[in-house]
């Protein structure tokens, strides 16, 4: 682990390798270690930075505002990079989707996987489906709401968590625990938001751009990878990987490296 200072905060962050620099950007429900896959498969032809947002994982969370898209400029700032691929998954491929379109020249493609998008409104079915398998949960309770969200998420609402490998599934719980605590924090935080956001703007990212999700995701975020790669001038629609859900470069490293060292620059 690194530590850099960025924007009046300390983030933490691992490297590995040479060549063109690739940023990895992890969902909200974990932290930079959901990378543990991608690190080494990708170092072999990129430098591969896996950084914690702020709040998450090892990173500070002084009380100024911020916004996270201005932390990832801050970061390749701090680096010397002048421009970067981001790759992001879930909340990680929303701040990477708005850090393109605030700061264009910076970014040098995106792979967005199980991405939502900045002003997206979740559809009915999503929320009944999240009563129905998360329900009240004490929000307090952080081993309880990881349980629930890594059943809503990591299994998703197609499959049993048999059917799903018992080590991701304690790996998920852990990694969100963690999570929950970071987002609690960051409740109490300005946190800025791209402003007009993203939904709409989709056309803008003029960079090349993979989208991509697990088969057993959600339907919004499969519809969400879809429309993403259908208005982006240069969009790319992986198919659906199967046996996957939301954490798919977690659950299933080997079609995510193949299809990143494709795609690439």
């Amino acid at each position: 682990m690194i530590k850099i200072e960025v924007n009046g905060a300390s983030l933490a962050y691992d490297e590995a390798g040479s060549g063109s620099p690739v940023v990895l950007l992890h969902a909200g429900i974990a932290d930079r270690r959901m990378w543990r896959n991608q690190l080494p498969a990708l170092a072999a032809r990129h430098r591969v930075i896996a950084v914690d947002l702020r709040g998450y994982g090892d990173s500070e969370l002084p009380p100024a505002p911020f916004a996270h898209h201005d932390d990832v400029i801050g970061l390749l700032d701090a680096l010397g990079v002048a421009q970067a691929a981001l790759v992001g998954c879930s909340f990680g491929g929303k701040v990477a989707v708005d850090t393109a379109l605030a700061y264009p020249d910076r970014v040098a493609a995106l792979a967005l996987f199980g991405a939502p998008v900045s002003g997206n409104e979740w559809s009915e079915e999503t929320e009944r489906l999240w009563e129905e398998l998360v329900g009240d949960v004490d929000p307090e309770d952080f081993a309880a709401t990881a349980a629930g969200e890594v059943r809503f998420w990591v299994v998703g609402p197609t499959r049993e968590p048999a059917d799903v490998d018992p080590e991701l599934i304690r790996f998920a719980e852990e990694l969100d625990r963690r999570a929950l605590a970071a987002e609690q924090a960051l409740s109490a935080v300005e946190a800025g938001e791209l402003d007009p956001p993203a939904i709409d703007r989709l056309a803008e990212l003029r960079m090349p751009v993979l989208a991509a999700a697990g088969a057993d995701d959600l339907a919004d975020i499969r519809r969400l990878a879809d429309r993403i790669a259908a208005e982006a001038p240069q969009g790319v629609r992986l198919p659906d990987v199967p046996n996957a859900a939301h954490l798919l470069p977690l659950e299933r490293p080997e079609p995510v490296n193949a299809a990143l060292l494709d795609f690439l620059p």
